[in-house]
């Protein structure tokens, strides 16, 4: 019961510290709004190129769409206590650090998962896309289940925050790059094989797979395998990030340095 109150309560203590500062205007606009005319954009294009249709687009991108607040937020959960200067007082923490910080990833999953619903719901009505009512619980299965993949995806690259000063660059390319390889936007039989397999690697990719079977009406049964993949690719990228999170620790105490370029 310890370690759970401190993976859920110590992750939302650190998500309300990190964020009580912001503006409701900025936080919709950021997390909601950018996301939305994205899953917009590409669906038009799709009309526009005679790529796919609607519903490839936008159940697609209403996944894909969480990756910006999870990627983002789990870097942010090891860059920004550098950042403001707490990160030392984290380290020095007689708790686990590895459940300290996977707790972190739980709010940026949340928001990932309601960024996923509002785009999918907004942008339906808007284009007229309708999902059977029985997909709709599979649907939310397979969106948490990307969100919670990408929020690891995150903490992983913000382990390196622990050596590097300017990590949000590796964010940005990563974001672009599950844009690209998680067949959300391009079918993967249009992408070099290379190109499909590192996808596979990477969260968001199951889990648009998945939600499109649902959206399609296969059903739940057919779908869990594809959600249990997503989840494995999660649970990949936190044991990853557990082990980047204690080695670069371990260097830093060595080296008397968190920033080690």
């Amino acid at each position: 019961m310890s370690g759970l109150r401190l993976v859920t309560v110590g992750g939302m203590i650190a998500y309300r510290a990190l964020f009580n500062w912001t503006r409701p205007a900025l936080f919709v606009g950021t997390l909601f709004i950018g996301p939305l005319f994205q899953l917009l954009f590409f669906a038009y294009l799709g009309r526009q190129l005679r790529v796919g249709d609607d519903q490839f687009f936008l159940v697609g991108n209403a996944v894909l769409t969480a990756s910006l607040a999870c990627v983002f937020g789990g870097t942010m959960a090891v860059a920004n206590e550098r950042r403001f200067g707490t990160l030392g007082h984290v380290l020095l923490s007689p708790r686990s650090r590895t459940a300290i910080f996977w707790g972190r990833v739980l709010p940026y999953a949340g928001n990932g998962l309601l960024i996923s619903v509002f785009t999918l719901t907004t942008a339906s009505l808007m284009l007229g896309l309708r999902i059977p009512p029985g997909a709709l619980p599979g649907l939310a299965l397979a969106m948490a289940a990307g969100s919670l993949a990408c929020g690891f995806f995150g903490l992983t690259l913000g382990a390196l925050g622990l050596r590097f000063r300017d990590v949000f660059v590796i964010s940005n390319v990563a974001v672009a790059l599950l844009l690209l390889l998680t067949g959300v936007n391009v079918p993967p039989g249009s992408l070099p094989q290379w190109m499909v397999t590192v996808g596979q690697g990477l969260p968001i990719t199951h889990a648009a797979e998945a939600a499109r079977m649902l959206a399609a009406g296969r059903g739940l049964g057919a779908a869990a395998p594809v959600i249990g993949q997503e989840l494995l690719v999660g649970a990949a990228y936190a044991v990853v990030a557990a082990v980047l999170l204690k080695f670069f620790e371990a260097e830093s105490r060595r080296r008397a340095s968190l920033d080690t370029l």
